[in-house]
């Protein structure tokens, strides 16, 4: 089933860089982009973002880029990483962001994939992960390098600074307008590596149709002010970020500001205060903690205000969940109650003025959107994969239900398969899958049906549940096949557990490991008695930890089927991170990698 009206505006004939022409004469004053908080923060102005857009693309033509190249970006989050991707798009390349966490083999998988001319490098760091595969890339024409204090190779000519670049060519403003004009809305746009979660990464290719329909569904379905602000925080790899922090501004002339950091997000949404805001779980967690601290902080007197507001503010989600009508008296009530209780608990983690909450990569446990939902921050999941632009279904006010990711978006239709596999159709299935040889295998099937790998079911309302990857679902020794992120996302709802994989594929049970919460579980500790709450992996074997998680085990198993319950358990210290090998850089889980890092542990629960 599918929204079938269009987006209030058309995507029909735009491109990317035509909106980006547009902000920068209709918005031309306006702030496009801000790196960094406070008084030190800089931020270019949208006339300012295509100037220097339009400088780096005469460079990067002058150094042998062209129409079809590929560019790969090795950069973190700064000004020069949306620059670089706009100017090659302008010149009718292909750019692709990689992640930072790519091992040696898969950065040399990648670069010979994608056949790359020209390489963007920010500094030492990435000139050391990335120096040894650059003599097996035959294309490669040049590697410009963004730091000045990074040395180059001695006598290699490809190599060659990022300020050089820039300021290779005068301006020349017919010929960019030219290149703008050039640009067609079924052209490539961007190219993006998936994240590998099940076997090897795949080029995805998106055109600017796709990116820009992908940018409206969301600007119809939760509208925000004119000119959002919002923080970009994840890596431009992930195509989220890429459609919420470069084109979905472009579309809607927001104002983004860079946070580089991850640590510092909380910092940077007391700063910008933005009007949508997209989390992974493990994010919408950790706020719904900062929330549950601020809530305890209180003094008792604005309690009976408080619980009434969060009440009316829960029953309103839960009837919004069902479908059902909203009394007037309930929603007229709670307006002034929000604003007098709740509101200034939101302001103290920077989201009293976020219209636009989403939550995707994986399930958020049903205890934390109503928590957040009772404090009036409703989160909405939504649901897709890179081959969809990120978002095919989007939970919004009206169409939603607690453990759906929403409905199709408009334009969008989602249907399961004979074996209960989702597919969609629409304008956001990608273009298709590059080739080596630099053309485009299509992803879709000859009636435009992507096959998406996801199980799930599309009920009477429209709304889409997600019950697990089709590769991912355990099939026990019985023959019974079990879906591990049901049983994962129960195990999560109590404080002390960060991260809960569910195993036992061809085996006689389930069995789970638990990463305990390195930010919740101190002062869990600290609150229940226990000496040495700073310490991890004590607490990964103190037996007041291991009861109130055998109770969280009990607790989980009776919400699920006899195949379902967790037989056993172990208990790790983590933290679990990209770094250590369990998580993607969107944070989801890396199951065949924790299976090899983590085999003994495992082994030891079926022995």
């Amino acid at each position: 089933m599918a929204i079938t009206e269009p987006p209030h505006t058309s995507a029909e004939g735009l491109t990317i860089t035509a909106l980006l022409r547009r902000n920068a004469l209709e918005y031309a004053e306006r702030p496009a982009l801000t790196t960094g908080l406070g008084p030190d923060a800089g931020t270019l102005s949208w006339s300012q973002l295509r100037a220097e857009v339009a400088a780096l693309a005469r460079g990067l033509a002058a150094v042998g880029l062209e129409r079809g190249d590929r560019v790969l970006v090795a950069m973190s989050m700064r000004a020069e990483h949306w620059i670089t991707e706009l100017a090659a798009v302008h010149l009718g390349a292909l750019p692709c962001s990689t992640y930072d966490t790519l091992s040696t083999g898969q950065i040399r998988a990648v670069a010979r994939h994608s056949a790359a001319t020209v390489l963007v490098l920010e500094g030492g760091e990435q000139m050391r992960r990335w120096r040894p595969v650059l003599d097996d890339l035959p294309a490669l024409r040049a590697v410009v390098v963004l730091d000045r204090e990074t040395a180059a190779p001695a006598g290699d000519p490809r190599f060659v600074s990022y300020a050089a670049v820039r300021g290779a060519v005068p301006p020349q403003d017919a010929a960019f307008e030219a290149l703008t004009d050039a640009v067609t809305p079924d052209r490539p746009l961007t190219l993006s590596y998936t994240s590998g979660t099940t076997g090897e990464p795949k080029g995805v290719v998106l055109s600017h149709r796709n990116v820009i329909h992908e940018s409206l569904m969301h600007e119809l379905l939760v509208p925000v002010p004119d000119h959002p602000r919002s923080i970009a925080y994840l890596p431009l790899a992930h195509v989220a970020e890429r459609v919420l922090g470069i084109y979905l501004p472009i579309c809607n002339a927001g104002h983004v500001t860079i946070c580089a950091v991850p640590e510092e997000l909380p910092a940077a949404l007391l700063a910008v205060r933005p009007h949508g805001f997209f989390g992974v779980p493990r994010v919408w967690e950790k706020l719904s903690d900062a929330l549950r601290a601020r809530l305890d902080a209180l003094p008792e007197e604005p309690g009976a205000a408080l619980e009434q507001a969060r009440k009316a503010a829960l029953e309103l989600y839960r009837l919004r969940s069902e479908g059902k009508d909203l009394p007037p008296e309930l929603t007229e009530g709670l307006e002034r109650l929000d604003a007098q209780v709740m509101l200034p608990l939101r302001a103290a983690i920077g989201l009293d003025q976020c219209r636009r909450a989403f939550s995707g990569a994986a399930p958020v446990p049903a205890a934390v959107l109503e928590f957040l939902a009772s404090m009036g921050l409703p989160v909405y999941e939504v649901w897709g994969l890179s081959e969809t632009t990120g978002a095919a279904t989007v939970g919004a006010p009206g169409a939603f239900a607690l453990g759906s990711v929403g409905r199709p978006g408009p334009g969008v239709e989602v249907k399961e398969a004979d074996d209960g596999e989702l597919l969609v159709r629409g304008p956001v299935v990608c273009a298709g899958y590059l080739r080596a040889d630099g053309t485009v295998e299509p992803a879709a099937d000859a009636e435009g049906w992507l096959a998406t790998g996801d199980v799930g079911t599309v009920d009477s309302r429209g709304l889409v549940t997600v019950t697990d990857r089709k590769k991912e679902l355990i099939i026990t020794d019985g023959g019974k096949n079990v879906a591990p992120t049901r049983i994962e996302s129960l195990l999560r709802t109590h404080p002390l557990v960060a991260h809960a994989v569910a195993v036992g594929d061809r085996r006689r049970h389930i069995a789970a490991l638990l990463v305990l919460d390195e930010t919740a579980a101190p002062p869990w500790a600290r609150a229940h008695g226990i000496a040495e709450a700073s310490d991890l992996a004590a607490l990964a074997r103190h037996p007041v930890v291991l009861d109130a998680l055998d109770r969280a085990v009990t607790e989980a198993n009776g919400e699920l089927s006899r195949a379902e319950q967790v037989k056993k358990y172990r208990v790790l210290a983590g933290p679990w991170t990209t770094e250590s090998g369990e998580l993607t850089p969107k944070l989801s889980l890396r199951r065949r990698a924790i299976d090899e890092l983590h085999a003994a542990t495992i082994e030891s629960m079926y022995t």
